[in-house]
């Protein structure tokens, strides 16, 4: 019985302890952007923030401007946006939504389209990266 009880403790810590330092961890749980009309907004939550009461989240984008034959009409024609936020942190938890408009100056004349070549969203209170972010 004693056997049993130390086979059953060292199982536990074996393969329990690391678990639970995963779960203190902050990570994103989910994250998803969408383009539309020029706009970007990037949406997620996040999970083991602990005690933390909020987080700041900052979405950058990379376009630029491509003609109707699919061709970038000048190398220069890349530009980067970026918006941020804070958002409060309940039971470890944290949702947010983030939006940027892709507004080139001089702007993308028509025939023109703008074309978003990546989306990146971090959390810089905790130095981390939304690694599965689709668009």
């Amino acid at each position: 019985m004693k056997r049993l009880v130390s086979l059953s403790l060292l199982a536990f810590i074996v393969l329990g302890l690391p678990l639970i330092g995963i779960a203190g961890t902050a990570h994103f749980t989910s994250c998803a952007s969408s383009v539309s009309n020029g706009t970007v907004c990037a949406e997620g939550k996040e999970a083991g923030l602990g005690n933390l009461d909020q987080v700041h989240i900052v979405l950058t984008v990379v376009a630029h401007c491509q003609n109707r034959g699919g061709k970038d009409p000048s190398a220069a024609n890349k530009e980067t946006f970026g918006a941020e936020g804070t958002f409060p942190v309940q039971n470890g938890r944290a949702l947010f939504e983030v939006c940027v408009d892709t507004e080139f100056s001089p702007e993308c004349d028509p025939p023109m389209a703008t074309i978003v070549d990546s989306i990146t969203l971090v959390d810089t209170t905790n130095n981390i990266a939304c690694s599965q972010i689709s668009h």
